[in-house]
């Protein structure tokens, strides 16, 4: 019994250290930085997570390990299809009071250790296999030489031998400093890997690190994780411009036609356009040189904020009835583009924290606080939305408009099965993220960002299908039904449709009003010669 519990607590130890650094280390590249960081104390040893990433295992073999103090010729190097970790300028600096209680003629007075593993050998850390929770060894369990005191624990791994990985620094004498040597160690197995800075002596209490640790796949600097996104992103960047030339031969097609409605879907498809390119270069230029490229990921950032807004505005008017059953949004116009500014304000803020922000300091606490916010404005909008569409599908209803009623059916189920999908996948996604808190299975976490890609860009190809521009746009554009009382403000449509029969002198007032409306806000041109013949 002793051994188990000792064997559990330890197991628990190294999982709580794991799960810790997954949320509390994730880096703004693969290249990760250390700026006088602390160590943690844990049981009897010392940590610093230095990160985590899912690695490739590497295309052309080579020496598993390569130590030189010649980091230029080793830079030279030719890496293409090569997985590795490299240590970079690491420097170990202990507390002056620590270096003066040594004896500046001894060799070594004080060891930190690089400990590289892959997670599932999590459990070879630490004494569990010979019934300790020590994760340092002590005098006892060194009796049997299965370690050495004042060292990390590690059982190797029989079947992948030199792993889980250990490189040491010495200090020496009474230096306050430590120099890591130059190192390059080469992945030659596909996992996700944990890197921790340890060290189980006492008096070196109060060490911090600095440097920087470099982590590459064979394919280049994207972390396992994101490599795929990628390729993705490279083909919705294609699959939008198809759309895109579809939408433009349509449009040209049947210009005379068009109405308010499809500039504001054309407007999306050109932001969508704009913001999977931008993505893909920006995944394009982070994995050739293992950094996020500012300038690119901040128009990224915006393009894929703005969309998000314009695309949930043209939901939301679509479902009000925009230029089908009102040519006005009335007094809620102010309401509806307050929503949208709103909107954009906190999903910006989100998005700039989550890619560009110094995710070190990034907690799980802190996102809730950008998170919450975005989540409560989509719920307003999925209610607004189906509470509009109701109503519309009501007033064909009542007006017989039979074509119209069918659109709108079309489109209800569309949104209908879009949100289904939606909840499904957001269950989806809380199980995957809680049955995988380590995440070992990181090679299909990129499916998470892509469904919502995805998702959007088949919801506006419905939308293209359904109000599609035609030689009959009658069948969905606003034709002249009378208006409801709150209908007042913004004319939505680009042109007026008289239904027959000469304007009385209160058509003719109220339509100039229309007309000031439509110059005013630059909505579109209304054509005065019926007045002038008046």
């Amino acid at each position: 019994m002793r051994y188990r519990k000792g064997k559990c607590d330890l197991m628990y130890v190294i999982e709580g250290l794991l799960f810790l650094s997954s949320w509390v280390m994730v880096v703004n590249g693969s290249i990760h930085e250390y700026k006088d960081e602390a160590f943690i104390p844990r049981f009897n040893s010392f940590f610093f997570h230095g990160g985590s990433e899912g690695l490739y295992a590497s295309k052309v073999q080579d020496s598993p390990l390569l130590v030189s103090d010649d980091s230029n010729n080793n830079n030279n190097k030719p890496i293409n299809g090569k997985s590795f970790i490299r240590f970079e300028s690491i420097i170990f600096r202990r507390t002056k009071e620590a270096a003066n209680k040594q004896n500046e003629m001894q060799q070594s007075t004080g060891i930190v250790e690089a400990i590289i593993l892959e997670v599932k050998d999590r459990n070879e850390i630490g004494g569990s296999y010979l019934n300790s929770d020590a994760i340092c060894c002590t005098p006892a369990l060194a009796k049997d030489g299965s370690c050495k005191v004042g060292e990390v624990i590690i059982h190797q791994d029989p079947e992948n031998p030199g792993w889980p990985k250990r490189i040491q620094t010495s200090f020496e004498g009474n230096n306050e400093e430590a120099n890591m040597v130059f190192n390059n160690v080469q992945i030659n197995k596909t996992g996700m890997y944990y890197l921790y800075f340890m060290f189980c002596n006492p008096e070196l209490k109060g060490t911090l690190i600095s440097g920087r640790t470099v982590w590459r796949n064979p394919e280049g600097y994207l972390p396992g994780k994101m490599a795929p996104l990628m390729t993705f992103y490279g083909l919705m960047s294609l699959a939008y411009l198809i759309l895109g030339l579809l939408w433009f031969l349509r449009f040209v097609q049947h210009w005379k036609d068009i109405i308010q409605l499809h500039y504001h879907i054309t407007a999306v498809i050109g932001l969508g356009m704009c913001e999977m390119a931008l993505w893909y270069f920006e995944y394009a230029n982070f994995n050739a040189t293992g950094s996020r490229p500012m300038g690119i990921t901040m128009w990224a950032v915006t393009f894929s904020a703005i969309k998000k807004t314009v695309s949930r505005l043209l939901l939301l008017v679509v479902s009000m009835g925009y230029g089908v059953v009102r040519p006005t949004l009335g007094g809620i116009t102010s309401k509806v583009l307050l929503l949208g500014v709103v909107y954009f304000l906190a999903s910006e803020a989100l998005e700039l924290v989550e890619h560009l922000g110094n995710i070190n300091d990034f907690s799980g606490k802190a996102r809730i606080f950008l998170v919450l916010p975005v989540a409560l404005l989509d719920s307003c909008f999925i209610v607004w939305i189906f509470s509009s569409l109701s109503k519309t599908l009501e007033k064909l209803q009542v007006r017989r408009s039979l074509a119209k009623l069918e659109l709108y059916r079309k489109f209800t189920n569309s949104l209908a099965v879009s949100v289904l999908l939606s909840v499904a996948w957001i269950g989806y996604e809380l199980y995957f993220n809680a049955s995988d808190p380590l995440s070992e299975l990181w090679r299909r976490a990129w499916f998470i960002p892509a469904f919502w890609t995805l998702l959007a860009y088949l919801l506006l190809w419905v939308i293209c299908i359904l109000w599609a521009p035609s030689n009959n746009p009658t069948r969905y554009a606003y034709s002249g039904e009378a208006l409801d009382d709150e209908e007042e403000g913004l004319s939505l449509t680009g042109s007026s449709v008289i239904v027959g029969g000469d304007l009385s002198k209160l058509d003719r007032k109220e339509r100039k009003a229309s007309i000031t409306a439509d110059h005013v806000f630059g909505l579109g041109e209304v054509v005065l010669e019926e007045d002038k013949r008046e």
